[in-house]
């Protein structure tokens, strides 16, 4: 297959749309549903993420795209209590598998962001993750391959709709790529940077421990940000990003939005949260509108007066700012990577503020000394990469 015809581009008057192939065939079939222009480009970003995440760490990777940038993506590792029962799996009774540890982390980082995602599997999706992907509103998946029994179940969901795209992972595309912009054809040299152990060595600060377990979420960080919409910052702890700023015009805007994301995460995990009494039957993305609401500023929405019944069967106390602050400050060995160098210092405080121990960011700002200084301060671990990671 050359080409294959979409149903439009980004928006439904842009016809006509295809994807297709100057060269040789497309290295994907399409095994259920029709995706559409969007999703194909959220299903091949996601495609590298995933492979090089598998590549730097030699662990099963997921990732939850939205609008070309991820809203999540994670490494398989073993989920907690606590973190099956925030990402809303505590209920099945099956063996999780390294591939649906991935997906389950990738998804439940930023649920809100995820709502109608496009999943992309680093491995050959299997029955645990198929049943995971079943119950959460999605739009497709891409994977390398699919067991018979999980091809089954992806095919039912949507009426038989669902987008379920397999890609041949021995495609190695040109050296060089081409995008179109107002009638102007761009080039330019495809990003093969490839991040490893050794990304990570020109530390700067005086504290120079960076552990297994951070250089692991570090490579997290910055394969992320390598296929994020820019400017961009991601925060990330134990295996999975909790906080993605992306498209940002300023640096303080990504670091506070992607920590502001990396706070909610954690907050769901506080006996405050864990205790809400929900009514019976609410659906999934309703009580997690309920807790995003709960936890912000506007948790009056959906504690006042009128309206908690129609969320909670008990009525629950104000999550107030003191209480937050203190389980937000029980968050600690938290990784923070930006794709460009942070020009201030004021990137690290608020970083210091959602438990960043450990930072990696290309360098070289006229204020690097700054910089330095304020995660010395707070005895943090930071390495100058020296390498840029735009995306647009």
């Amino acid at each position: 297959m050359k080409e294959l015809e979409l149903k439009y581009g980004c928006n439904p008057n842009q016809k006509p749309s295809r994807i297709y192939m100057e060269e040789g065939e497309l290295p994907i079939e399409v095994l259920s549903g029709k995706p559409g222009y969007i999703n194909f480009l959220d299903a091949f970003n996601g495609w590298q993420l995933v492979s090089e995440l598998k590549k730097a760490t030699g662990l099963a990777a997921a990732t939850s795209f939205k609008h070309v940038s991820p809203a999540g993506a994670a490494v398989g590792l073993p989920l907690s209590e606590v973190e099956r029962k925030i990402y809303w799996c505590d209920d099945l009774d099956m063996e999780f598998t390294p591939l649906a540890n991935a997906y389950a982390r990738a998804r439940g980082a930023d649920r809100m962001s995820s709502f109608g995602d496009f999943i992309s599997l680093s491995d050959v999706c299997d029955v645990a993750t198929a049943k995971l992907i079943k119950r959460e509103v999605s739009d497709g998946v891409i994977a390398p391959g699919y067991e018979p029994e999980a091809l089954e179940i992806l095919k039912a969901k949507k009426n038989g709709n669902y987008a379920v795209i397999k890609i041949d992972p021995n495609y190695v595309p040109k050296q060089l790529e081409r995008k179109e912009v107002f009638g102007i054809t761009f080039e330019q040299g495809r990003n093969e940077l490839v991040i490893n152990d050794d990304f990570f060595s020109n530390i700067v600060t005086d504290n120079k421990e960076l552990t297994e377990q951070a250089k692991i979420d570090l490579a997290i960080a910055m394969i992320t940000l390598k296929y994020t919409q820019s400017n961009s910052v991601c925060y990330v702890k134990d295996g999975q990003a909790i906080g993605i700023g992306a498209g940002q015009q300023s640096r303080i805007h990504c670091t506070r939005l992607a920590g502001q994301k990396a706070d909610n995460w954690w907050l769901r995990q506080s006996p405050k949260v864990l205790n809400l009494d929900f009514v019976d039957g609410i659906k999934r993305a309703d009580r997690d509108n309920a807790i995003d609401l709960y936890i912000g500023d506007e948790f009056e929405d959906v504690i006042g007066d009128d309206v908690w019944e129609k969320t909670f069967k008990t009525r629950p106390s104000e999550f107030t700012r003191a209480e937050k602050r203190a389980w937000l400050d029980k968050m600690t060995d938290v990784s923070v990577g930006s794709d460009a160098f942070f020009p201030f210092g004021d990137n690290i405080e608020r970083a210091h503020k959602s438990g960043v121990k450990y930072v990696a960011q290309p360098g070289g700002s006229v204020r690097d000394d700054n910089v330095i200084e304020t995660c010395n301060k707070y005895g943090m671990v930071m390495s100058f990469t020296g390498l840029r990671l735009f995306h647009h």
